[in-house]
């Protein structure tokens, strides 16, 4: 009989850690976090006005918005349009296949077939670029193309700008200038 208890209790022990590694597995897995967008929109159009005029437009077919993560943003992963619009009505594009938006740096990385052209047909393209929204400053270490609008070129890797494209620092280009004005 009492050989018979000792199997039994043994037997009733062992199924009974089994199943308890199987709880807690499950309770290990409700404290796990998760990466989740606490918004998400879909088909967007915003408009930035300031004094009753249209500054900026944005485009995008999908929005996340990762407000509450420990670095939180803002991500278009279905690509974006930007349209800026200056005082005299004048437009400039910028396109890319995706982008992130981080709110404490207050730097945007655009990704993926990057191309900005300016009223004045200036156009830049690369394969990534960022801007710094606080200093008005865009830059890359990718291959860059840029065309000045007036038959003037430059390339290569690696270059950083202000948003006018007045002031430009290159680390490794060739190219062609027609204007220095």
């Amino acid at each position: 009989m009492k050989v018979q208890f000792v199997r039994f209790f043994s037997l009733f022990l062992l199924v009974a850690l089994c199943s308890c590694e199987s709880n807690l597995k499950d309770v290990q897995n409700i404290y796990k976090t998760t990466f989740v967008a606490t918004g998400e929109a879909d088909s967007i159009n915003l408009k930035y006005t300031d004094s009753g005029q249209v500054k900026s437009t944005l485009q995008s077919l999908k929005m996340l918005d990762y407000s509450t993560a420990k670095n939180p943003f803002v991500e278009f992963p279905k690509g974006i349009l930007v349209t800026l619009y200056d005082a005299n009505h004048r437009t400039t594009t910028v396109k890319a296949d995706k982008a992130i938006s981080y709110k404490k740096t207050q730097v945007i990385d655009l990704i993926g077939n990057v191309k900005i052209v300016t009223h004045d047909g200036k156009i830049l393209e690369t394969n990534q670029l960022y801007f710094d929204q606080k200093n008005e400053w865009f830059f890359t270490e990718e291959p860059f193309k840029f065309n000045d609008g007036q038959g003037g070129f430059l390339e290569g890797v690696g270059i950083d700008f202000s948003k006018d494209f007045k002031v430009f620092n290159m680390q490794n280009n060739v190219g062609q200038v027609n204007n220095l004005d």
